[in-house]
């Protein structure tokens, strides 16, 4: 196939790939999972999209996007995040690796008669070298889903602290263990023994990798004091991609009468480590990986899909269940013995071993490694090894879910509140502002109430019409409960930001209101209350996001301002069973209602006549203020 149609044919999967990720996604399975099999699909074995004869052409995809991968690896490697724990951190990766090393080692040479590629293998010291690979990818975790699930969850605490130290330094553990069981894997399929001298060039040869990537992160550093992104990004997967060829190149030098191996993910990984720690680029380098990760993922995932060998996952799914059963016994066991070895709580010593079976990126990287350096059997090992490391990444993220849970260091947002009829607000510090919004929600049929923390700012009301509850306690999921926050619609606080945080927070775990509303007083602290689901005013720049929405539609901006008379803009929830599943079309709406916008589960959607609206869909309309009031009772 010519390269140029070849390319465009891959483009083209690669396309489809990212959106049967996402749609995986949508049933909680791994984007991953979902590129994979896009690929498959396309490959040899199925659609033959790309031929066989094509897959060598494909390799550049998968050199740049390990060198990626590896450039990752190394930058999440910050010193400063690691100097607490690394004694605990340090004797968890060494327990572990040794048990499943171990384990894996043990389970290969047992089953060797079992697996169709090694049954071929004459000679015990291919074995070893087959067994010594699949177990040292064994090892290796997944960062990238480790990260993604604390944040995901909001853990926080000493397990998730020494989960996550322990995750993100054995990527770079792995791959040092990686480069020196290539080496020893090498020499055994060369028919060397296992001796000091194989020792010794296994030494120089990890030595020469990290003084490759120290070269590799000089030149990161230019690269990354260009001014131009678009070529930086390319410069980044050149360079990745230069270190592959480099690599082969000194495959052709031998000492002691052996091949050289250069492993090219130690050099990635060391360039990264160097330009985090120390240059000035670490913080701008995360926002590139960032940036260039998903794109990288795609294509490289479906170039994997595309190479697996269809026949051997077929003919090994049995031993593929075997192994992810042998390294779950082995993370378990290590984890346990390395919890007692650091004096960890026995608590998560017990647990630590579910915490710790996600594998992805890293993973796959040395399988392909090994599929491209080892013939004729290493591209049956690659495969083999994908497939157990699928399974673990379906299984590894509820089980880890499961122990954030159990050690009770999660902040997950808590249900939606259970509403009767009456809208109810809590409006947190009392002042004018706070009392002119009470009455004006009064007037649209709300009840206010004001939570007065400060008794020496406590000012009395001209007139006696809104509720006012004065309690100076500190600031509780029982005060909360006490000023009425479970039946709330609405909560505005108008507090400190340190304050209104903490109200935030409390109200994300532990109520559940979707609408709270929070009056920032400095922007630093916006990401915070964002990533908490707050809605945000900045005094600073409200005045003018109005003044511009009145310049450009001035009668949109009149309605939320309230001046349109007799015309208003409500958001209401469907609370009636008998509008589940009805399309809009067939609403018998006011002529004067108009539906906006449809959200549902914090997504808006396109809506249109045929748009069916479901439960607790939130429904934004606009139009006469007596016609509103009809279709608030036609929704509840």
């Amino acid at each position: 196939m010519n390269f140029i149609i070849l390319l465009g044919v891959f483009l083209f999967i690669a396309l489809a790939s990212g959106r049967i990720g996402d749609f995986f996604a949508r049933f909680n399975l791994p984007l991953i999972s979902g590129f994979l099999v896009a690929g498959l699909v396309a490959g040899p074995y199925m659609l033959e999209l790309v031929p066989v004869q094509a897959l060598p052409s494909l390799r550049f995809v998968d050199q740049a996007a390990l060198a990626f991968i590896a450039f990752a690896a190394g930058g999440e490697l910050e010193v400063r995040f690691l100097r607490g724990n690394l004694r605990g951190i340090l004797s968890i990766i060494s327990v572990q690796t040794v048990v499943i090393m171990s384990v894996g080692i043990g389970a290969m040479i047992l089953l060797a008669d079992q697996i169709p590629f090694m049954q071929s293998l004459t000679r015990f010291q291919e074995i070893l070298a087959v067994a010594l690979l699949a177990a040292t990818i064994m090892v290796a975790r997944s960062p990238s889903t480790v990260l993604a699930i604390i944040k995901e969850m909001r853990a926080k605490g000493t397990f998730t602290s020494m989960v996550l130290g322990v995750t993100v330094l054995k990527d770079a553990v792995v791959i040092i263990v990686f480069a020196t069981a290539v080496s020893i894997a090498a020499g055994l399929v060369e028919g060397a023994g296992f001796t000091a001298s194989l020792l010794g060039l296994v030494v120089i040869e990890i030595v020469l990798d990290i003084l490759l990537g120290i070269a590799i992160g000089l030149a990161l550093r230019a690269v990354m004091s260009l001014a131009n992104l678009q070529l930086k990004y390319a410069l980044i997967l050149g360079l990745g991609y230069g270190v592959f060829v480099l690599s082969s190149a000194l495959h052709e030098f031998h000492l002691f009468g052996l091949g050289v191996f250069s492993e090219p993910l130690l050099i990635c990984m060391t360039a990264g480590f160097y330009l985090v720690n120390y240059t000035r680029y670490g913080t701008e380098f995360h926002r590139v990986i960032e940036t260039l990760s998903v794109p990288v993922f795609i294509a490289f995932f479906t170039a994997v899909g595309i190479s697996l060998n269809l026949e051997v996952l077929a003919s090994s799914w049995a031993i593929i269940l075997i192994l992810v059963i042998v390294r779950f016994a082995g993370v378990y066991l290590g984890s346990l013995l390395g919890g007692i070895v650091a004096r960890g709580p026995m608590q998560h010593n017990l647990l630590a071993g579910f915490a710790y079976l996600t594998q992805a990126g890293v993973s796959v990287g040395l399988a392909r490694e090994v599929g491209v350096e080892f013939e004729p059997w290493g591209e049956a090992l690659a495969t083999l090894s994908i497939g157990v490391i699928v399974v673990n990444q379906l299984i590894g993220p509820p089980f880890f879910k499961w122990v954030l849970g159990k050690t009770g260091e999660t902040h997950t947002r808590a249900d939606d509140p259970e509403l009767d009829g009456v809208r109810d607000a809590v409006i947190f510090g009392l002042d004018t502002q706070s009392l002119a919004l009470a009455r004006q929600l009064q007037g649209h049929g709300w009840q206010a109430r004001i939570i007065c923390c400060d008794a020496e700012n406590m000012i009395e009301p001209e007139k006696d019409d809104v509720e006012i509850i004065l309690d100076e306690s500190e600031l509780s999921v029982e005060m909360l409960k006490k000023v009425g926050m479970e039946k709330a619609h609405a909560v505005v606080a108008l507090l400190t930001d340190e304050e209104n945080y903490r109200l935030c927070e409390l109200n994300y775990e532990h109520f559940g209101v979707r609408d709270f509303i929070v009056v920032l007083h400095d922007r630093m602290n916006f990401s915070k209350f964002h990533s908490l689901g707050a809605l945000i005013v900045d005094p600073s720049t409200a005045i003018v996001s109005l003044l511009d929405h009145l310049v450009r539609s001035p009668v949109a901006a009149s309605l939320i301002l309230g001046t349109e008379d007799d015309h208003d803009i409500i958001d209401l929830e469907v609370r009636d069973p008998n509008l589940h599943g009805v399309a809009i079309r067939d609403l018998q709406l006011p002529a004067d209602v108009l539906i906006m916008s449809v959200s549902r589960n914090g997504h808006p959607l396109i809506s249109l006549g045929y748009t069916r609206l479901y439960l607790k869909d939130q429904v934004t309309l606009v139009g006469s203020r007596d016609s509103l009031d009809e279709v608030t009772v036609m929704f509840d």
